[in-house]
């Protein structure tokens, strides 16, 4: 069961572009990733999703609802971190725990905050303006999972936070997952992407441009080998799978064939360097931020 959709989904500020034609289906039960350049649209998706932009054309449901038509239903059944968090400087962490609770039919119950609220090391009788960023995003990653949301939608979540926090968030997102929940995760550090998601959108200049599964991706990972010596642009480029940049001998390649057949091949030149690593997503996902760059 899909329960996020997407249609042609499209919102554009004036002549400039946001994001354009997105079409998308997120499963129940599952981790999604969304990575891209800053201002590649990540956030504008986010926020049309949940109804705080208004799409310029294309539809979009949450739990076969309405993004625009059934937000008040929606909203009550997702749990939300912005990238950007903001509060009133004067209340305390109490105060906005509470206030998040007036909002939710299923909130969890005290105790169960009070696990929440240790485990993510939060000093409840704080005001929200002694706090530094990482303290307000772990307030806000408690106030969205205060409601037993369905969906969570993060943003550049683990920003500001230590490790030991990032860990235990990405336990709380596992153990979402295994109960059937659904969590839609946006970030620009790959590795986490990598490690927990099972799979990732890729979006440059507002519209997609990969989807991948990281389950099936990982049984495709070859090898990155950086190589110098005197055999030929020619030669490289029939050995390689894929080469991702030559120059003055030196060659960057993805290689995923047998390791002794190529060792074999590039024997009868003459070897001044060489390095080989596996591949990783990274190596994937990076090409299309330098695309961007370009």
């Amino acid at each position: 069961m899909n329960v996020i959709e997407t249609h042609n989904l499209t919102k554009r500020y004036g002549k400039n572009r946001g994001i354009e034609n997105i079409d998308m289906n997120i499963g129940e039960g599952e981790i999604f990733g969304f990575i891209g350049p800053n201002g590649s649209g990540k956030s504008t998706l986010i926020r049309t999703l949940l109804n705080f932009l208004y799409p310029t054309n294309g539809d979009g449901e949450i739990l076969e609802l309405d993004i625009v038509k059934e937000s008040k239903q929606i909203k009550e059944m997702v749990g939300y971190v912005p990238s950007e968090i903001k509060y009133y400087g004067k209340v305390t962490v109490k105060d906005m725990i509470d206030y998040a609770k007036s909002f939710k039919k299923d909130s969890y119950s005290d105790e169960e905050i009070q696990v929440l609220v240790k485990d993510l090391d939060i000093d409840v009788n704080k005001r929200m303006d002694e706090l530094s960023l990482g303290n307000k995003k772990k307030v806000s990653i408690l106030q969205a999972l205060i409601g037993r949301p369905k969906i969570l939608i993060l943003d550049e979540p683990t920003s500001g936070l230590d490790p030991l926090i990032q860990k235990k968030l990405f336990e709380i997102l596992l153990d979402i997952k295994s109960s059937g929940g659904t969590v839609f995760f946006s970030s620009n550090n790959l590795s986490e992407v990598e490690s927990i998601c099972d799979r990732v959108l890729i979006i440059r200049e507002g519209e997609i441009v990969n989807l991948i599964d990281l389950k099936l991706r990982l049984q495709e990972l070859g090898r990155i080998i950086e190589i110098k010596g005197n055999f030929s642009k020619k030669f490289i480029e029939k050995l390689s799978d894929e080469v991702i940049s030559s120059q003055h001998g030196s060659y960057k390649i993805i290689y995923r064939g047998s390791i002794d057949e190529f060792i074999k091949a590039i024997s009868v030149y003459d070897i001044e360097e060489l390095s080989v690593r596996r591949e990783n997503l990274e190596d994937t996902f990076i090409k299309y931020y330098e695309k961007e760059e370009k």
